[in-house]
């Protein structure tokens, strides 16, 4: 069952419940994954429906962020999106789990003693294996403290 399917099916039964807000937030994601398969021209994989999921949920978080203090309902309105979103998100990979993916291609690359001029090389290999599963900013500080 793709995640378009169980987007609809949740929406379809926050309409039941007369939750409108979750409904809305589901509509918008449900949107977002549409579009993606209408570009795509085919069925989306599951690697890509995460990642117009993570999508979502990174724009909403800049709209939070962005929005002014004053304006209690945006961040409110933002703040139950995004945990509507999360229900659909992958879930990330921790901290060790990283550090793990990071001591493999360490050991792959032969780099007992990484140095800051090997960072290109170690991300090339790097950056495949976590991405949609892991914070780009977290990876790229667990393998900056690999140079210390």
């Amino acid at each position: 069952m793709s995640k378009i399917d169980i987007v609809r099916a949740a929406m379809v039964e926050a309409m039941k419940a007369k939750d409108k807000g979750r409904k809305d937030s589901l509509s918008m994601l449900l949107s977002a994954l549409k579009n993606a398969q209408i570009d795509k021209k085919e069925p989306l994989t599951e690697d890509e429906e995460n990642a117009v999921v993570k999508k979502e949920i990174k724009s909403t978080k800049e709209t939070y962020d962005l929005a002014p203090a004053d304006r209690q309902d945006i961040r409110d309105e933002a703040a139950a999106r995004i945990a509507v979103y999360q229900e659909f998100a992958p879930q990330d990979m921790s901290p060790e789990q990283i550090k793990e993916v990071i001591e493999q291609v360490l050991s792959e690359l032969g780099l007992d003693h990484p140095t800051p001029k090997d960072k290109g090389a170690i991300m090339k290999v790097l950056m495949p294996r976590v991405k949609g599963k892991a914070d780009g900013k977290l990876v790229n500080e667990l393998l900056s403290k690999a140079f210390t």
